[in-house]
């Protein structure tokens, strides 16, 4: 077993999953997913496919129809982007992954802005890189970048920036100007960017074209930028496990042949039903951010009235992330919750690797619920814990 392996961090949301699971009186918040189903023509297209036979493999890259439906449905939020330039993938992680072998070899050096999601500055590791971590800040419960200190951190050391924004677990998201300006910098520095933009449809700020600001809109097809995109959260698809990857035209034959040597192919009867979604996401997704949005805004208020609470609503994402004074273990404190309150969040603790996160006694839980009461419910558990 190799030693990086073998020292690699279990997932602290994991941890505290396990520790709650089968348990019916647990409120379960701790995952990032609805506990919606996926529609019923999106499953009844995955049925037909199956009922047709179609159980074999597909081209490497994914169906030429699917990859044509993202490309139309990627163009209609960020001006045209060729099928060429796309790859279909088991899952938004396994994109993740595919872009981070592609690019980043033993003691290459990675920064990534913090907190995020434990995958994206596990990626690195596990392939022998060394993680740098750039913290937002937290100003009046909301999540700020340092700019300066991004650039700074990013030098022609750097061979990857990793960025998730929409943001998982704070819900910041970048400006137009701030991408651009990353842009600007990585191009001088010739650093890639990846960019993790799965959240892109889940933001409640007005916007022209319904989704947050994309390092799309602010580059050319020949950068050096990857794009993640995923299935599971604007179109409920979590347990489907399909995404895609955006890259340089010139990428996408070798991306394939990662493809071949980690999954083959995504299913193919997974990958007909993303197209009847991808055709009907006018059924889906306006509907589930609209649902989100109200889930937002039932919980935060009840949160922030409460004693020691601090946060600010997110403006994307599916997260409230909220400090709770006096509680400055939060992987000790979400696993408190479990036992005592019956309430499953995540510990801020499991999005920040750096020996300076900010985030450690923060609690992230997932409010995208189907019925609103249930978060209603939750925080009757935590106020009456906290009374304790």
């Amino acid at each position: 077993m190799r030693t990086t392996i073998e020292n690699l961090q279990e997932s602290k949301i994991r941890e505290v999953a396990n520790a709650g699971m089968g348990r019916a009186d647990v409120l379960p918040f701790w995952f990032g997913e609805s506990d919606e189903v996926t529609p019923e023509f999106i499953r009844q297209a995955a049925i037909e496919s199956l009922q047709r036979g179609e159980t074999f493999y597909s081209h490497n890259l994914g169906l030429p129809e699917l990859r044509e439906a993202i490309a139309e449905y990627m163009g209609g939020l960020h001006g045209p982007i060729a099928s060429d330039r796309l790859a279909v993938t088991s899952g938004g992680v396994n994109a993740l992954m595919l872009a981070v072998q592609a690019l980043v070899e033993a003691g290459d050096e990675v920064v990534a802005v913090t907190p995020v999601w434990p995958n994206l500055t596990a990626q690195p590791v596990i392939l022998g890189a060394t993680v740098r971590c750039v913290s937002l800040r937290p100003v009046n419960g909301a999540w700020m970048l340092d700019m300066e200190e991004l650039l700074a951190a990013v030098t022609s050391r750097t061979k990857l920036l990793v960025i998730n924004a929409p943001n998982n677990p704070t819900g910041w998201t970048l400006t137009r100007a701030e991408q651009s300006q990353i842009v600007a910098h990585c191009r001088v520095t010739e650093t890639w960017i990846l960019a993790d933009e799965v959240y892109e449809r889940l933001y409640y700020e007005p916007t022209a074209n319904a989704c947050a600001p994309s390092f799309l809109d602010v580059t050319a097809p020949e950068d050096r930028l990857l794009v993640v995109h995923s299935f599971s959260k604007s179109f409920l698809m979590t347990g489907w496990r399909l995404g895609w990857l955006v890259m340089p035209p010139g990428m996408t034959h070798h991306v394939g042949k990662l493809l071949e040597f980690n999954t083959s192919c995504a299913p193919v009867f997974v990958q007909r039903a993303a197209i009847v979604a991808l055709k009907r996401t006018a059924d889906v997704t306006p509907r589930v951010v609209a649902h989100l949005k109200q889930c937002r805004d039932t919980l935060v208020p009840l949160l922030q009235a409460l004693p020691g609470v601090q946060l600010a609503a997110a403006s994307g994402g599916m997260y409230a992330f909220f400090r709770l004074e006096g509680h400055d273990d939060s992987l000790a404190t979400a696993k408190r919750l479990v036992r005592e309150a019956g309430l499953g969040l995540a510990p801020g603790a499991a999005f920040d690797p750096s020996p300076t996160a900010r985030s450690g006694n923060w609690l992230r839980w997932c409010f995208a619920s189907k019925d609103p009461q249930r978060l209603v419910l939750g925080v009757d558990r935590l106020k009456s814990w906290l009374g304790r």
